[in-house]
């Protein structure tokens, strides 16, 4: 049975729950622990991986049951498995069980039992089965699943670029459910087959932050799977720009969560409404600003070991927005680090509409009062490439010409090398670059297929809505001032 394939019989049986009043994300939620206890049955059976989980909380626990046995043990298997150390009680952390009516829970654990395997054929928890079922959640209920995914080829290029060594540490301050970090496991161990390298790598070689509860849980979930972090959790939910937590890394790798303002609702006694934006103040930020993309970047620069290396997404607005914190956070990174790459990705492959993104490449220097970016080069993988999340995907070998660009460090078509002096001269330092000529403006027989132009359309009106709302916001906090 294909991923697929595996991902419709799984989500058919969610509209059955749905028509019985089970919301689509609580589906996702008791999926999530079903499917982890099933595949920590066949990590042990399959793979011979000592499970962590108690005996009395394991999955056979579980198919021997039927009617209030069955709920009555599946709920005290979640309230158990949450008081757990490691990575076990990251997973289950707040669990409850949302499917109390035993007859629809013998159902669920049925369809798991007899389906699979699970884990055996390539099918893990990071690949099409959630991806799937979080992609249509976000259809059903009409909200992005931005949040959870960076494209896989995106992050198989950074890492390959990047090149962690078995030895150093990496970190994804806004891991989601932990793609960089599994990407960067696979590239980095098969370099050794010394055996105390290789558990160091497993157990204290990565650190993953991220804000929402139920993205911890899949992050915990995808890297214990994987053997990562057996002995205690490497994935840790709170906020990564709380605080820099003391510790540094060798390797930074991630992609923030979109979205270009900092900021909640505050509702008054009388019930009027203003709208606070949130700063974090920091010693270590050299600026103060709502954007959360640029208050990510700055924290990247701190938690970067001495000549650490960074590959990071970021949206177009931290290259172009002006003010005193955008342009002198860029002046920072040109002169205080080694800003030596940038790759324009295209459009169409994001979840979310309308998101125009880069990664930067930039390495970490000693303090010195000499500028430390002496050329930064720019690969254009946007102007005149049409993608779609359907018809015409992102796929791995897209990024070839790049990586071989960015070893090379020769001029093409598409890559283009700018000197500092270049960069310090353009107004506002702004640093969002292009060259090519769009095809689509010069010939009208050239347009895309009507279904990518469609596509396209739909990203730049969202991408102008964006901007609408981040004016909005800027009037009405104008305004409470």
């Amino acid at each position: 049975m294909t991923n697929e394939q595996l991902v419709s019989k799984v989500w058919n049986y969610a509209h059955v729950l749905r028509d019985q009043g089970i919301s689509y994300g609580d589906y996702v939620e008791q999926i999530t622990y079903l499917l982890f206890l099933k595949m920590d049955a066949e990590r042990e059976d399959l793979l011979g991986e000592a499970s962590a989980i108690p005996p009395p909380w394991r999955w056979e626990e579980l198919t021997n049951k039927d009617g209030d046995a069955l709920e009555l043990q599946y709920r005290h298997t979640l309230e158990n498995l949450g008081g757990e150390d490691g990575l076990i009680g990251t997973i289950f952390r707040k669990a409850q069980n949302k499917l109390s009516d035993p007859a629809k829970l013998k159902r669920v654990v049925s369809l798991i039992e007899n389906e699979g395997p699970w884990i055996g054929l390539g099918v893990d928890v990071k690949g099409e089965i959630y991806e799937g079922l979080l992609e249509r959640n976000a259809s059903e209920v009409k909200s992005g699943a931005g949040q959870y995914f960076t494209p896989r080829p995106v992050i198989e290029a950074i890492v390959r670029c990047v090149n962690p060594k078995i030895g150093e540490t990496v970190c994804d301050p806004a891991c989601g459910t932990g793609g960089f970090l599994l990407a960067a496991y696979d590239h980095m161990k098969d370099q050794s087959q010394d055996r105390q390298k290789l558990h160091t790598l497993r157990h204290t070689a990565f650190t993953g932050v991220d804000i929402v509860d139920e993205v911890v849980r899949l992050c915990a979930m995808n890297l214990y799977l994987h053997g990562i972090g057996n002995g205690g959790s490497p994935v840790i939910q709170g906020d990564a720009l709380a605080g820099d937590g003391g510790e540094r890394f060798d390797v930074v790798l991630t992609n923030p969560p979109f979205g270009k303002k900092s900021s909640y609702k505050v509702v008054g006694e009388d019930g009027s409404v203003t709208t606070e934006r949130e700063h974090y103040e920091r010693e270590d930020f050299k600026f103060t600003t709502s954007n959360k993309q640029f208050n990510f970047l700055q924290h990247i620069m701190t938690v970067l070991d001495t000549h650490g290396r960074a590959g990071v997404v970021l949206p177009d607005n931290v290259l172009f927005e002006a003010g005193r914190a955008g342009e002198g956070i860029r002046r920072r990174l040109l002169e205080g680090f080694n800003f030596h790459t940038l790759l324009r990705l295209p459009t169409g492959i994001w979840y979310s509409p309308g998101v125009k993104a880069n990664v930067l490449f930039f390495d970490k220097r000693p303090a010195s009062r000499e500028v430390q970016t002496r050329e930064l080069w720019v690969y254009d993988y946007r102007t005149n490439v049409h993608k779609t999340l359907k018809t015409k995907r992102l796929e791995r070998g897209d990024f070839d010409d790049f990586i071989r660009c960015y070893h090379a460090r020769q001029e093409t078509e598409r890559f283009r090398r700018f000197s500092y002096d270049e960069l310090a001269q353009r107004d506002k330092l702004n640093l969002d670059i292009f060259w090519l000529k769009d095809d689509s403006l010069e010939d009208l027989g050239s347009l895309p297929e009507p279904d990518v132009l469609a596509a396209e359309i739909v990203e730049n009106l969202e991408a102008a809505l964006e901007q609408f709302r981040s004016v909005t916001l800027e009037l009405v906090g104008e305004g409470d001032d």
